[in-house]
């Protein structure tokens, strides 16, 4: 297997050797802690050394669904993962912070109680919808900015082949493949016991309070004033994802540019699935985008 790059010069390839164990991986080296933000008590976890990197996660999960992946990725920079409780249904946040705007608004407070900033942002899945709307709303506090399997792309797939606004897709067509995550997580768990800890309480009762911000998540108008700031984004792209259409793809990379894509084998869960894998792609990307200078 191959970890790809794809960009307007030629392409790379980096051997990829699959992940025999996880020995090497010690999910108690995070600290988890809480810091008030908007007057809620939030949860976050932290590990490594290093230049800042917050990670955001994907929709109905916690980080800790992603702890080995976390590891993996501090071996490199020091990663503050907080808990996005307004994307998997916590029921004391208010719903109508439960959208792009909101979850921004509460990550630029979440960087400014914890001191931190300019940062990289890595964002999963509808986390990765959330560090875009964050790059565009706090251009001071996010110096670089990779999204992995994200959301965000204005178009997708039609029965056709043709292009599709992503406001157009069925509400049950998210549902399903909602569903169809959700259930596939027991995969990367390895006990029920580990599984309820990295999910919080409502995460998969209500799947419209995440996915219907997936659902009407077009980000281009902020992606093309990314593209215009020229702040640094990478996408890294699992080929075999079948929950964010090809079409959504090709739109976030046409509205920031044509960046830097890395593309490697796996579904939208990949980063998941095999951690070691991840860790071995995010190095080559940090590596080959530079973080953006202040003016």
């Amino acid at each position: 297997m191959y970890l790809t790059c794809v960009d307007r010069r030629p392409a790379m390839h980096h051997q990829y050797e699959p992940s025999r164990a996880r020995a090497g991986c010690h999910p108690a080296d995070t600290e988890w802690g809480t810091i008030r933000v908007n007057d809620r008590a939030e949860s976050f976890g932290v590990l490594g050394r290093g230049s800042p990197l917050v990670f955001l996660h994907g929709r109905g999960l916690t980080p800790r669904i992603y702890r080995h992946t976390l590891v993996r990725l501090a071996r490199n920079c020091r990663v503050y993962a907080p808990v996005l409780s307004g994307l998997v249904g916590v029921p004391d946040w208010p719903p109508d912070e439960r959208n792009l705007g909101g979850l921004s608004t509460w990550l630029g407070r979440f960087l400014g109680a914890t001191g931190l900033g300019p940062v990289t942002l890595v964002g999963h899945c509808v986390g990765g919808a959330i560090a875009i709307q964050a790059a565009h709303d706090f251009p001071d506090r996010v110096s670089r900015l990779v999204l992995v399997n994200s959301v965000g792309g204005g178009c997708r797939s039609g029965r056709s082949g043709e292009g599709r606004p992503v406001r157009e897709r069925p509400l049950g067509e998210w549902g399903a493949a909602a569903l169809g995550e959700s259930l596939s997580l027991s995969v990367f768990a390895p006990t029920t016991a580990t599984l309820s800890n990295a999910t919080l309480p409502g995460a998969f009762c209500d799947p419209r309070v995440s996915w219907r911000t997936a659902r009407t998540a077009d980000l281009t108008p902020e992606l093309d004033r990314l593209a215009q700031r020229r702040l640094p984004v990478a996408l890294l792209w699992g080929r075999g994802d079948r929950l964010i259409s090809r079409a959504s793809f090709e739109s976030l990379r046409h509205s920031l540019r044509a960046p830097p894509v890395f593309t490697v084998s796996g579904g939208h869960g990949w980063l998941i699935d095999d951690p070691k894998y991840f860790g071995n792609a995010m190095r080559t990307v940090l590596n080959w985008v530079p973080t953006k200078i202040a003016a």
